[in-house]
């Protein structure tokens, strides 16, 4: 670990020096006066006084470097049977050409621009497009529902929408426009301006006066030159479902956002300039952002732009189609992409039909990965496997196997250690330091590194109070875990997911690999249902592999014993219950917490990030013929 913890020591003990360093690396039309800026701490600022441009250090630098005729971004979509290659020039121009497109309908540095649209390549070129000319995007995955759309208009307050008329899904053609019309009739913010891609799959009708065709607009547009904007200047804002029901507008930096994002494709991803990655994550969430967008296209890889499933677009083998046809060295995607993998395929003979020889690494990351899931990635894939963690707050990786700065040893089930810029920590409730193995609340010491969230948008306040208050001098991720011997991290589940069984708090996150590790399971959860004696319960909901045909109650027999003998009677496991499916959000998310209020009888709002909402009446089924 030598390397690794030399390199660590010193983003801690001299944050400045070493992030001064990793910024040389990016085009900056004025210097920064201090790396650091901690006149206002706790909200820290980074590289202030330095000016520079996201898109250009994205886009124009590489052009001009050389890389102009590689190709920044492929458009794979097995949906719609296309594949589109453009090279650096080619987007640099059609991201020039849609930047006048917007400044023609009026958009100033500084303005927001909601974006909300499918996995097409003009979402790429509209989030490039504002930061080119210095707009503040926000996209909102496509068909989100009207309501939670207009709290996102009502929120960011834009002064335009990009939409397309329609997403694809596999079975199904969603009409977007109608979604965009109901979203603004609700808004009391008014926007002025629409620009509307249309897709042959669905045409839309365009409000005269408001609606613009993108194609229309585009062919007529002048292209536009980058501005320079201020380092601390927001590049964009990303919602995320906030416990209140008001959804949390994290704001992103343009300056730390690219040094952390540039540094880390070598340092934690292990890619040079020119490979290939493939993210396969929407656009509308961080993974898209930071690992589809802005991480490949800062560094100069070729990013792909994925429209399509896991499974059944035809099969679950289209990301090894995908690895092979394009020469993907790295995949990084959710462990619930795998666990549906697995499930389809259990003993992974698709993956022997396709060349992988250029892949090198798998990482998972989005939700706690079981051990099973890596060893079963491992066995079938003979590469590495790395199991890493950050937030949506954090915008990249906390904690991981920097292959790029030295290849530690794997721990199934750990992300491994606190990634450079990071000191993370784990406390009691006081605010004690926690024994190694101990399970506590995982805290991040302040400052975070470049790259995290600056702080929430029109909502200081509440950035303060949900991230910074409980722990001073802290961040408090809202994970739960700890940290062994070996300053390896474990993340056991959401703070909210450690349940209190007769006084013991045990996390359902450890429940959860045991049963992922029975031989018949695709994928579980484990939540705790309010019990009047223990005060709560644990229930496991278990999705079996394909082909298991074995009689459902000798199997919950099994998994009951399991628990029973690796963690002991404490724990109460009395419960499985073998379901279809899992809730889930689009990013793959387990909705455990809108499971444990149906088990317990309480009101629930369903999850606008919901991928299939009919589940909930399944589970409500399941949960209501096996109460206690």
């Amino acid at each position: 670990m030598s390397k690794y913890v030399d390199v660590h020591r010193r983003s801690i003990e001299d944050p400045e020096g070493f992030w001064g360093e990793i910024a040389q690396d990016l085009h900056w039309d004025k210097p920064w006066d201090r790396v650091l800026d901690t006149s206002r701490a706790p909200m820290y600022q980074w590289f202030s006084g330095g000016r520079l441009n996201t898109c250009y250090n994205a886009l124009d630098r590489h052009v001009e470097g050389g890389r102009a005729e590689q190709a920044a971004l492929i458009y794979d979509s097995p949906i719609t049977g296309t594949v589109r290659r453009f090279s650096y020039r080619e987007l640099r121009d059609w991201v020039a050409r849609f930047a006048g497109v917007l400044l023609a309908q009026g958009v100033k540095p500084g303005d927001r621009v909601v974006i909300y649209m499918p996995m097409v390549p003009e979402a790429v070129v509209a989030m490039l497009a504002c930061a080119r000319i210095g707009a503040v995007h926000s996209v909102v995955f496509g068909g989100f529902a009207a309501p939670e759309l207009a709290k996102r208009i009502d929120d960011a307050k834009p002064v335009a929408v990009i939409s397309a008329s329609c997403g694809i899904e596999p079975t199904r053609v969603i009409a977007y426009k109608p979604l965009l019309d109901q979203a603004l009739e609700i808004a009391a913010h008014k926007v002025d301006c629409c620009v509307v891609l249309q897709r042959p799959q669905c045409v839309a009708t365009l409000q005269l006066g408001r609606d613009v065709d993108w194609d229309e607009q585009i062919a007529k547009a002048e292209p536009a030159d980058c501005v320079s904007v201020a380092a601390t200047d927001p590049l964009y804002i990303l919602y995320t479902s906030g416990t209140t029901g008001k959804p949390k507008g994290v704001v992103r930096d343009n300056g730390g956002h690219a040094v952390a994002l540039k540094w880390s494709m070598k340092a934690v991803y292990d890619i040079e300039p020119g490979e290939v990655m493939f993210t396969a994550s929407d656009v509308g969430w961080a993974v898209g952002h930071s690992y589809l967008v802005y991480g490949p296209l800062l560094h100069g890889c070729t990013t792909i732009l994925f429209e399509g499933k896991p499974v059944g677009t035809p099969d679950a083998g289209v990301f090894w189609r995908v690895i092979q046809q394009h020469g993907v060295v790295t995949l990084f995607t959710a462990p619930t992409a795998f666990r549906a993998i697995k499930k389809e395929d259990p003993r992974g003979e698709l993956i022997g039909q396709y060349d992988l020889s250029k892949f090198r690494a798998l990482y998972l990351a989005g939700e706690r990965c079981d051990p099973d899931t890596i060893a079963w990635a491992g066995d079938k894939l003979g590469v590495p496997v790395v199991d890493h963690w950050w937030q949506t707050e954090t915008g990249w990786p906390a904690a991981a196997n920097c292959r790029g700065i030295e290849e530690l040893p794997v721990k199934p089930g750990s992300a491994t250690v606190a990634v450079p810029g990071y000191d993370i920590q784990v406390l009691d409730e006081e605010g004690r330091p926690m024994a190694a193995d101990d399970i506590g609340n995982i805290v991040i010491k302040m400052p975070l590194p470049p790259g995290t969230l600056l702080t929430m948008w029109n909502n200081e306040h509440g950035y303060r109070e949900h991230y910074l208050t409980r722990y001073p001098g802290y961040y408090l991720t809202g994970d739960a875990g700890f940290l062994d011997g070996d300053a390896y991290l474990w993340i056991m589940s959401r703070i909210d997911d450690i349940i209190n069984v007769a006084g013991h708090r045990l996390s359902t996150g450890g429940m959860e690999e045991i049963l992922a590790a029975h031989p018949d399971v695709a994928e579980c959860a484990v939540i705790g249902m309010a019990d009047a004696t223990k005060g709560q319960l644990p229930v496991g909901l278990v999705v079996l592999k394909a082909g298991v045909d074995r009689p459902h109650d000798e199997i919950e027999r099994e998994l009951i014993a399991r628990v029973r003998d690796q963690i002991g009677a404490v724990a109460a496991f009395k419960r499985v219950l073998v379901v279809e499916r899992l809730p889930k959000t689009r990013s793959g998310k387990v909705l455990r917490a809108t499971m444990r209020a149906i088990a317990d009888n309480q009101t629930y709002n369903v999850p606008p990030t919901i991928d299939d909402p009919a589940i909930l009446d399944e589970i409500t089924a399941a949960l209501s013929a096996s109460r206690f």
